[in-house]
């Protein structure tokens, strides 16, 4: 391996960081308001929101938040400790520095959600009550980070894994940002938001963390 090959991590992370920027400022340039589309397909969500889907819907974008994440950070650490050489990290620090990191990228989260001020849909849409702004979506957000830093965890310690585990994460991503639109209370833009914002922090961290096995 080259001696550069660890900046490497730094041009998605440039990357996925500018993508953001941009679609902050066409957000902030539209007035924070929805584009056509966005209505249409929350609009869609309400008229195809029957009993058994909002129960099903409800309880998949409950793994977006609270406990679930921070298990799936913990989990990408204790993967890391499993698989470290004897010359590696002090097992403390890999099993705690991906959930260190995800509470850092949900300050950072939080502070932009505030600033940004993104109203969300109207409340008569909303299939339960939500809290905050919209934009960045917070569970499309903390979704997208803890599970993109278990599958960076699993393919640094078991490199055949790293396609399953990448598209395991995806789809787990995929889905709680679909919920969160299909149950009223995000824009889609949100959620593109809070993928684009967790893809920068998460390769930013693949070149801050500690280096885990190769």
């Amino acid at each position: 391996m080259s001696a550069s090959s660890p900046r490497r991590p730094v041009l998605p992370a440039s990357a996925c960081g500018g993508a953001f920027a941009l679609l902050t400022v066409v957000v902030l340039a539209h007035g924070r308001a929805p584009f056509g589309f966005e209505t249409a397909a929350v609009h869609w969500g309400v008229t195809h929101r029957p009993g058994w889907a909002r129960t099903v819907a409800m309880a998949v974008t409950a793994l977006g938040t609270d406990v679930f994440p921070y298990l799936l950070a913990l989990a990408a650490g204790a993967v890391a400790v499993r698989s470290r050489r004897p010359s590696g990290a002090r097992p403390a620090l890999l099993l705690l520095a991906p959930v260190a990191w995800l509470i850092a990228g949900q300050l950072l989260r939080q502070g932009l959600m505030r600033i940004l001020a993104r109203p969300r849909p109207p409340i008569a849409d909303w299939a339960f009550d939500a809290s905050g702004h919209a934009f960045p979506s917070g569970h499309a957000f903390t979704s997208a980070l803890s599970a993109g830093l278990l599958a960076v965890a699993v393919a640094r310690a078991h490199p055949p894994a790293a396609r399953p585990a990448a598209a395991a994460a995806a789809l787990f991503t995929a889905v709680i940002g679909f919920t969160r639109v299909y149950l009223g209370v995000h824009w889609p833009l949100d959620v593109l938001g809070g993928w684009l914002l967790a893809a920068a922090w998460l390769a930013l961290g693949v070149r801050l963390l500690p280096r885990l096995p190769r």
